[in-house]
């Protein structure tokens, strides 16, 4: 189950699980199946495109980190505005659009989480940034 937060605390972004009962409780889903979604991908150290190429790097903690850096690079607004991977479209713009809502919410998504004292390359934690930041959040 998501762990019960006080409205004071500040966002975090939880484990999204895919098992019996696990429910999101008041965070935001914002995983690949949300309109918040990151078009790269990652399989161990290895970062897929949305246009299916490949990078292979040296590890999966680089692979997270650079998909992340892409996830951020593409909402500041460098290349196009939609990518459709198989049968789904990601689009910036919604994204953008929707900042508003997740602004002061926990954010869920299936990456794990990282150990205390390491950074979280996560879309997520992007979109953490982004939503707190009152000038990017509103419409």
């Amino acid at each position: 189950m998501s762990p019960d937060r006080s409205k004071a605390a500040k966002p975090a972004r939880i484990r999204r699980m895919r098992t019996k009962g696990w429910r999101a409780g008041e965070a935001k889903i914002v995983d690949r199946s949300s309109r918040y979604g990151n078009p790269w991908r990652i399989k161990g150290s290895v970062l897929i495109n949305p246009d299916d190429t490949t990078q292979n790097l040296p590890t999966p903690e680089a692979a997270r980190e650079e998909t992340s850096n892409r996830y951020r690079t593409w909402l500041d607004g460098h290349g196009p505005d939609t990518y459709t991977v198989g049968r789904k479209t990601f689009d910036r713009r919604r994204v953008l659009t929707g900042l508003p809502r997740l602004k002061g919410r926990d954010l869920a998504c299936t990456c794990s989480l990282p150990r205390a004292g390491e950074p979280d390359h996560c879309h997520a934690g992007v979109l953490l940034d982004l939503a707190a930041q009152p000038e990017r959040s509103t419409t």
